[in-house]
């Protein structure tokens, strides 16, 4: 009994103690005021933001979910994205990469460079299909690219939307002997049109470094020689055939519409894909090639005679060295024939002091070293000087010092190389570049033949003095050539002067490793 009186009085007790309801029109009671520094309030010198409600720590979990979500598909983005199966860099060992669709393409240009990947990468075989090829992409307003050999270090011909690549149009289709002109087919390369016109005793007037350019190709870019009173290639061209989107397959030449054809001749395959070209060529001749070493005192001295005795001229500017390799060409005498020149030192002598070097190199990079013997590759006597400059660069490209040591080495290379090679002008005008490489190339006005304004010397001296202040590991060589002037209106050496000449620098080719 009395256990229930006594629970009772506790109900009784809560009944009239528990606050009672507001009214809608009575306003709640005012809170009484809290000083934060009351030594009752305990956290009055810790903290005075409000304790996080719940719903705020559920914003924050939101928050952090969201932003995870969003890094992890990123991430499975960028790792499941499809890679060349022999792609160098390896992002992740614990992603693999997705297998490759089997339409799709992937080029590259020829220095390795660059490279890009398509599913729309066309071959077409003669003028119909390309014209076909292009009114569709047209009719679909799908963009495509024309891209020759690949060969421009920049990747300018390469496109993710699309290409159309002219190498099975590669058809020497007329020469006229009599007027020593060629009608081709864009894609043939530079080489396979020299061969294909030896018998008929011509050959083009000028050449690039490399002959695997197709003709398309080195003509839409303004490619070009050397030798002051020689323009570049795009002038060797009298007419040309265009497939394009609006008008069709239109022939361009100087008499039927002389404006659109110096427009189109250097247009970059921006005005429709060049599908056969017409060109001036000229007898073909044996060069005599006089290679020897100078200094910029001596060249400033003797330039104008330089550029205006010799059909073709270059140098060959050594970084972190006074030296320049000069290289002439010149037709063989017909009445004093090649000349007669003993060279003072063998090839294995002019490449020993490089043989050494790389000798030593390997000594130093133990770890090159012994991953140059375990890929079985070629003994140091069989390998030549780009070669072996390759290799000695790969070892340590961005060590200024042993740079200086490889650029010191060329320059002994060129020393004991001076001396005269003959041979027909489609052999002899190539240069051997090397391997892999970045290449920044210039054009700027030079003066006139008859009176050079030197500036193309100045700028070689002005970036000589640059990179060794900003101590850039640059090897060598700078190339330097010059032509004279274009008509395109594109062509970085276009003018309307006919005795311009231009001076083209091939700033420092960074090999890569």
């Amino acid at each position: 009994m009395s256990r229930a009186l006594s629970l009772r009085r506790s109900l009784l007790h809560l009944h009239h103690h528990r606050p009672k309801p507001l009214s809608p029109t009575t306003p709640p009671p005012p809170k009484p005021i809290q000083n934060p520094f009351s030594p009752l309030n305990p956290a009055r010198k810790f903290c005075t933001s409000p304790t996080p409600t719940p719903s705020t720590n559920s914003e924050v979990r939101k928050y952090i979910g969201y932003t995870a979500l969003v890094i992890f598909c990123g991430a499975a983005t960028y790792y499941s994205f499809p890679f060349p199966g022999n792609a160098k860099h390896k992002k992740a060992q614990l992603f693999r990469y997705a297998p490759l669709p089997e339409d799709l393409h992937t080029v590259s240009n020829w220095s390795g460079t660059h490279e890009v990947q398509t599913r729309n990468f066309y071959q077409p075989e003669n003028i119909e299909q390309l014209e076909k090829l292009v009114k569709e992409n047209n009719e679909k307003k799908a963009r495509i690219r024309p891209v020759g050999s690949g060969l421009s270090p920049n990747g300018i011909g390469l496109a993710r939307s699309g290409m159309v690549n002219l190498a099975l149009m590669d058809k020497v289709l007329e020469v006229d002997k009599e007027k020593r002109r060629v009608r081709v087919e864009a894609g043939i390369r530079v080489q396979e049109l020299v061969d294909g016109i030896k018998e008929y005793g011509l050959t083009l007037q000028n050449f690039a470094s490399i002959r695997e350019q197709q003709i398309g190709g080195i003509v839409q870019v303004g490619a070009h020689g050397t030798g002051a009173r020689l323009p570049p290639i795009d002038e060797q061209v009298i007419s040309m055939k265009l497939v394009t989107p609006a008008k069709g397959t239109i022939e361009i030449s100087k008499e039927k519409d002389p404006e659109l054809f110096y427009l189109a001749r250097v247009g970059l395959g921006g005005l429709g894909v060049v599908s056969e070209v017409t060109l001036q060529c000229v007898e073909r001749q044996e060069l005599v090639e006089h290679t020897f070493i100078s200094n910029m005192k001596d060249i400033k001295k003797n330039h104008k005679k330089l550029l205006s005795e010799n059909k073709h001229v270059k140098y060959l500017h050594i970084p972190y060295t006074d030296a320049v390799v000069v290289v002439t060409c010149n037709p063989v005498s017909k009445w004093k024939g090649p000349p007669k020149y003993k060279p003072k030192y063998t090839t294995d002598e002019a490449l020993q002091h490089v043989r050494d070097l790389f000798k030593e190199s390997l000594e130093k990079y133990r770890i090159a070293a012994a991953k140059s013997s375990d890929d079985n590759e070629p003994d140091i006597n069989e390998l030549s000087f780009t070669e072996l400059r390759d290799k000695l660069l790969a070892l340590d490209p961005l060590n200024k010092d042993h740079v200086v040591k490889i650029n010191r080495a060329e320059a002994e290379f060129w020393r004991k190389s001076e001396g005269y090679r003959v041979g027909w002008s489609d052999e002899i005008l190539g240069f051997d570049c090397g391997g892999q490489q970045w290449v920044s190339e210039n054009c700027f006005p030079a003066g006139t033949l008859a009176k050079p304004s030197l500036k193309d010397l100045e700028f070689i001296e002005k970036l000589k003095q640059l990179i060794e202040k900003e101590e850039i590991p640059a090897p060598a060589p700078i190339e330097q050539r010059w032509t004279a002037r274009s008509q395109s209106s594109m062509s970085p050496a276009s003018s309307s002067a006919e005795d311009d000449i231009f001076s083209w620098v091939i700033s420092v080719n960074l090999s890569l490793y």
